[in-house]
């Protein structure tokens, strides 16, 4: 992570219901690939990976190939009080995330992970 996340950057780069939802979604799965993130939240592809790009770019997700397939998982350098804001986030608000997290385990075909090698 090249500069320290402040709590201004992070509550700007989650001011945004798909980013917050995409951030709770990895937090409680641990890694997504784009088309289970498309699935889940019901939107299209270039709109999910716009906003994953913008919180890859804030530091707080961080991503590897898999094949053709993109997983997205929490940055490991995440300091301890941003992980402690989304545990508690996702925790309070899990009813918010039903739908979504629905979706997301009745997904046909989602794809098979290989354990990451770091």
């Amino acid at each position: 992570m090249s500069e320290a996340l402040t709590p201004t950057s992070v509550f700007k780069c989650l001011a945004d219901d798909t980013r917050v939802r995409l951030m709770l979604l990895v937090t409680g799965e641990g890694e997504l690939c784009v088309c289970e993130l498309t699935c889940a939240l019901d939107e299209s592809q270039p709109k999910i990976s716009r906003h994953l790009a913008q919180l890859r770019t804030c530091g707080l997700l961080a991503d590897r190939r898999q094949g053709q397939w993109v997983y997205y998982r929490l940055h490991p350098e995440l300091p301890e009080w941003v992980l402690s804001i989304l545990r508690s986030t996702l925790e309070a608000n899990r009813g918010w995330l039903t739908p979504v997290t629905e979706r997301l385990h009745c997904m046909d075909g989602r794809p098979e992970r290989a354990a990451a090698c770091c």
